[in-house]
């Protein structure tokens, strides 16, 4: 699912401690027990995606291993 404004969202978004400072970064933040959401770090109030967590979890993994 997407939202066009992830700023309307009630959540805390984080980057990764892994993250540069000024660096193509994205956000997450904990929609409920089984969703995640993630937006682009330089634009608060564009689209984010919402994710189950087995669905983020897959997509961390394809990116991590070169796949996607």
């Amino acid at each position: 699912m997407k939202i066009q404004d992830a700023s309307v969202l009630p959540l805390a978004w984080w980057k990764s401690s892994y993250s540069d400072t000024g660096a193509q970064c994205v956000e997450c933040g904990v929609v409920d027990t089984t969703t995640v959401a993630v937006r682009d770090s330089k634009n608060p109030t564009g689209p984010a995606l919402l994710l189950g967590r087995d669905a983020l979890a897959a997509m961390v993994g394809a990116v991590a291993a070169g796949t996607l």
